[in-house]
């Protein structure tokens, strides 16, 4: 069994080779190929919709796949759209779901949304790094983590923005050495307290992520044995990292299940 670290540091070393294993894989294949040949036709978000290959491809790529089943929620994000700062998916925590309007503006761009790049290689892109992601925490949830961090890294505004993604505040709380316990506190506090321990300015730059991520690795190891670690006890069963509060408020302000 290999450290968190060697692993991480396999996958990343040549991140466009392991990427592109991932893509050649059978049934990622065969699911982009589906996407690709269909997504252009696709025309509104009820056509959008109405395909569940495209419609779970599309919400595996932004991390919500365990968001499926909420259809009436991801309508609602879609029809919106992001223009506004009243928009549904702006008064959400979690930027997972302005992702997804920016990878499928209905609401901005019409009939003509899923013509663009971004609706067709950028979701394709996405869905590979997901699946990366993924399958590297069936063996190792400290390496998915390592992953998503890098991925997310050049996005961190502030501590509190590390604070409210699951995943991340794990990353930065195994660094500094910061108890699970203190989550359960005060939390501008421990914003407070992660602010000066860490720059948030030094993950814009991908060799302090690296440095960073080392440290994480190492000390991930010494305490979740590669072998012996549950992946469910962090990440849960799908891609995504937790759902906010506010999210679960809104679910229960809406009729699931769609149309």
């Amino acid at each position: 069994m290999t450290t968190t670290y060697t692993s991480y540091r396999l996958i990343t070393q040549d991140l466009t080779k392991s990427l592109e294993r991932v893509s050649a894989k059978s049934d990622v294949k065969r699911e982009t190929d589906y996407y690709l040949s269909k997504i252009g036709s696709i025309k509104s978000v009820d056509d959008f919709m109405a395909d569940s290959r495209l419609y779970t491809y599309a919400l595996k790529a932004h991390g919500l796949e365990d968001m499926a089943y909420a259809k009436a929620f991801i309508r609602k994000v879609l029809t919106e759209g992001i223009d506004s700062k009243d928009d549904f998916a702006n008064k959400l925590s979690d930027s997972r779901y302005s992702d997804l309007v920016k990878s499928l503006n209905f609401a901005a761009q019409g009939s003509a949304a899923t013509s663009f790049d971004a609706a067709q290689k950028g979701v394709v892109d996405k869905y590979n790094r997901q699946t990366l992601e993924q399958d590297a925490g069936v063996e190792n949830t400290g390496v998915r983590l390592a992953l998503y961090f890098q991925r997310q890294a050049p996005g961190i505004t502030s501590p509190m923005a590390i604070l409210a993604d699951d995943a991340l505040s794990q990353v930065v709380r195994t660094v500094l050495q910061i108890p699970d316990e203190a989550m359960g506190g005060d939390i501008d506090k421990l914003a407070d307290h992660i602010g000066k321990k860490i720059d948030v300015k030094d993950f814009q730059d991908p060799e302090k992520v690296g440095k960073f991520l080392e440290r994480f690795t190492a000390l991930w190891e010494l305490s979740n044995p590669s072998e012996n670690y549950d992946p469910v006890s962090v990440l849960g069963s799908g891609s995504g990292y937790g759902i906010s509060t506010d999210l679960l408020l809104s679910i229960n302000n809406l009729k699931l299940g769609g149309r």
